[in-house]
């Protein structure tokens, strides 16, 4: 079994915690969808968040799931010039079988912008 890792983003519409929250949890909730991730094969999660975003930790979205035994960590994403304002971005490190080029990462919202290369269709059951 290999640790793979899935990426993906989301904007928030504001810096407002249900906003952070409710996208990051739609975020989270795409991912398992797009990957037919079981929820005991996530190793860990690594949130990142733009310096707009100070009104909630986005990881409080994977414990509003149920994710309580999943170690979870949120650090702050570089300020660069002209980046994507609001964003949160996962890496989710997955225990799986499957090849890396098999894994969906999932870009939603503005955030599509930022990786539009990683857009694939749906990994067959």
């Amino acid at each position: 079994m290999n640790c793979r890792g899935i990426r993906g983003a989301v904007s928030a519409d504001r810096n407002e915690r249900e906003a952070i929250l409710s996208a990051t949890r739609g975020l989270l909730e795409r991912i398992v969808e797009a990957n037919q991730l079981e929820i005991d094969e996530i190793a860990a999660i690594t949130f990142t968040a733009t310096p707009d975003l100070d009104a909630a930790f986005p990881a409080e979205a994977a414990r509003g799931l149920g994710w309580s035994e999943i170690p979870l960590l949120c650090t702050q994403e570089m300020a660069v010039a002209d980046g994507l304002p609001r964003c949160v971005r996962v890496l989710v490190l997955w225990n799986t079988e499957r090849a890396a080029e098999e894994i969906a990462h999932v870009y939603l919202g503005e955030a599509r912008a930022l990786r539009p290369d990683l857009e694939r269709k749906e990994v067959p059951a």
